[in-house]
């Protein structure tokens, strides 16, 4: 069996699902604009920079989940699906998450945003796996805390071993391990897979990319 791993944001998706989810809600009026945006732009820089404090991100970006209803919460991920996510998703993305299921591989989504925005994108892929961040939640309702190692640089190794541990396996017992990837964030995992795609890549990606002789493909 082949492993297929796959990021999400600029990756499967044409655009970034946490700073839209941001977005989605100063426009439902749940977030203030001015003090929001400021931040969420300025931590997305952080991101595309490779300086991103994550713990001071992940207090920023877990924060509005704890101060809504679960019930509430998931009314309007349903509405974001809708308006913001489904908009994103290309055909090309959806073909090549078929070409990796006909083939008979073990599909995952590693991403850095949190599994409470990302599950239910994952599962409109058909992709029954998923490694994001873990918001912690108390009797089902979120603390704006987070739980274990965030899925985010080298901390995507960390999980994806702790997932593979817990079922018996590591990478080697794969007949190849597939990454792909927009951003040079994620560098650490994909030196390690021995079949690393570089997606719509950022400047740097880009260059290490073809200095490497990666494959570089566009999605959109």
């Amino acid at each position: 069996m082949q492993l297929a791993l796959f990021d999400l944001d600029n990756t499967l998706l044409a655009g970034d699902s946490d700073f839209q989810w941001g977005q989605f809600l100063i426009a439902k009026g749940l977030l203030n604009e001015h003090e929001h945006l400021a931040k969420n732009v300025a931590f997305y820089e952080d991101y595309k920079a490779g300086r991103l404090d994550i713990y001071a991100f992940l207090d920023f970006q877990l924060k509005p989940l704890s101060e809504h209803k679960r019930s509430e919460l998931d009314t309007l991920h349903n509405e974001y699906m809708e308006q913001k996510i489904r908009p994103m998703i290309t055909d090309k993305a959806r073909a090549l998450v078929e070409k990796h299921r006909q083939n008979g591989d073990l599909l995952m989504i590693i991403t850095a945003t949190n599994s409470f925005v990302t599950g239910p994108i994952a599962r409109e892929f058909g992709i029954d796996h998923l490694i994001g961040t873990t918001p912690e939640a108390i009797d089902g309702e979120f603390t704006g805390k987070v739980v274990g190692t965030p899925s985010f640089q080298a901390g995507k190794i960390t999980r994806l071993n702790e997932w593979l541990a817990e079922r018996g396996k590591t990478l080697d017992d794969f007949e190849s391990t597939w990454f792909y990837s927009d951003s040079h964030n994620d560098l650490p995992l994909m030196k390690l897979v021995d079949q690393p795609v570089a997606v719509d890549p950022d400047a740097t990606l880009k260059t290490y990319a073809e200095e490497a002789g990666w494959p570089v493909i566009s999605l959109r």
